[in-house]
């Protein structure tokens, strides 16, 4: 950013100069040339809006991308017929790729930042290795198991999030912290054994998408710490997308290799498909650009919050729209794996207090 700059010229030669100034020389301040990002939140519509109408928007936005991305996943792999995970979390990342490239490159939502150096490359494309993982086990999920259940699982992100900063860091937490962590396990147990649906298929690799979400957020933690290769999540993302989806391409290609014929049969007979699948995909990258927005707007903390709620939430919808059964077990467990996550944030905020 420019530093403010201070002009003097003489006095009484600009009559719009303020009065107040010396007897010798005024001083006319000039204001810091604002950055692509302040330069386009001012010309956007949000700039009409109440700052407390336009963070409304944004957070009910992030919930209808956060669940409607998961109800449309479950209708797809689940109810529509169209059995491609891997295909369908392809066409997540080409659109995030898209989208990433027009917003950074046209709407300039945020500065463009660049890949420094081949060390810098091979960091990101491990993480894309990582988030290849997680999406395509959590997409996979959803076949098998209800969106409830799944939110459920995936409440316990913090759980092997602490585990893997111990293993590969050797950061150890407050004992506080670690307990918080018992009704997250103790109330995902629950769950699992009181769920009328329950598959193990589905139950391992939701177990393996919440492990690798946890696993990218610490090696993340750890590879892009030096401020040079620092990367704003909007830049992560519009590297990593496309890299996911050249990495997904050849598994989709070898294990999934009639989805291209069977995706044109389906359109053939039904263009609904088509429909489906782009909007799926644009909910995909909403999810992502409202994850920005609400850290923008609000903070970290708040996304983290509502983060928790949007599990249940999302679980209280689909048992409305796919009438999965549930039981009073299963519910039970599913609170007190919230309860647990709640408490384990409460934790790491004293924690990190003491520390400080």
């Amino acid at each position: 950013m420019v530093e403010a700059q201070t002009w003097t010229t003489r006095r009484m030669s600009n009559p719009r100069l303020d009065s107040t100034a010396t007897a010798d020389h005024q001083v006319l301040d000039i204001p810091a040339t604002p950055t692509g990002d302040d330069r386009n939140s001012f010309y956007s519509v949000g700039s009409h809006l109440s700052p407390n109408l336009l963070t409304a928007l944004i957070i009910a936005s992030w919930f209808m991308s956060n669940i409607g991305v998961l109800l449309l996943n479950k209708y797809l792999l689940s109810f529509y017929g169209y059995r491609y995970p891997i295909f369908l979390t392809m066409l997540h990342m080409i659109s995030c790729a898209c989208y990433s490239y027009v917003a950074i490159n046209f709407l300039e939502i945020v500065p463009r930042q660049h890949i420094l150096s081949r060390k810098q490359f091979f960091k990101i494309f491990a993480l894309s290795c990582i988030f290849c993982f997680s999406v395509v086990c959590g997409n996979t999920s959803l076949r098998y198991i209800p969106v409830s259940f799944n939110q459920a699982i995936g409440a316990t992100t913090p759980f092997f999030t602490a585990i893997f900063a111990f293993l590969i860091t050797c950061k150890k937490e407050s004992a506080e912290v670690y307990f918080a962590l018992l009704p997250v396990v103790f109330g995902i147990v629950l769950a699992s054994n009181s769920e009328p649906l329950f598959n193990l298929f589905g139950f391992l690799v939701c177990i393996g998408s919440t492990a690798g979400r946890a696993l990218k957020s610490v090696v993340q933690g750890i590879l892009l710490t030096s401020e040079a290769e620092k990367l704003h999540s909007m830049n992560l993302l519009l590297y990593m997308a496309p890299m996911a989806a050249m990495i997904l391409l050849p598994f989709t290609l070898y294990i999934e290799g009639n989805v291209a014929r069977v995706t044109l049969e389906k359109a053939r007979s039904d263009s609904f498909i088509i429909f489906l699948l782009l909007g799926n995909a644009t909910v995909a990258y909403l999810v992502n650009l409202t994850n920005f927005l609400v850290t923008k707007h609000t903070s970290a903390l708040t996304l983290q919050v509502l983060g928790n709620a949007k599990a249940a939430v999302a679980a209280f919808v689909s048992v409305m729209i796919f009438r999965n059964p549930v039981t009073v077990m299963g519910m039970t467990g599913f609170a007190v794996t919230v309860m647990g996550v709640v408490l384990y944030s409460e934790a790491k905020k004293r924690s990190k207090v003491t520390t400080h």
